[in-house]
């Protein structure tokens, strides 16, 4: 049977590491349940802010737009 210490020398198997994890978790769900969480009025208009931007076009250059040199008649018509 694998044991856990920790520093103060408690040993603990799997089966109560485990059970101790999931009980703070369970405990954890019950005090922060997302309906008692209130965002705050900015950082819900950052969200949705940032929803609206990412169906906006992107400004950076594909890989194919990068990968490929000049066409010939880009190049011509400078000179």
């Amino acid at each position: 049977m694998q044991y856990r210490s920790n520093p103060q020398g408690l040993a603990l198997d799997h089966a109560h590491w485990r059970a101790i994890c999931d009980e703070i978790g369970e405990r954890l769900g019950q005090v922060l349940k997302p309906e008692a969480l209130e965002i705050p009025e900015r950082l819900r208009a950052l969200l949705e802010r940032l929803a609206e931007l990412e169906h906006a076009p992107s400004i950076v250059p594909s890989s194919d737009e990068m990968s490929f040199p000049p066409s010939r008649e880009f190049a011509g018509s400078t000179g």
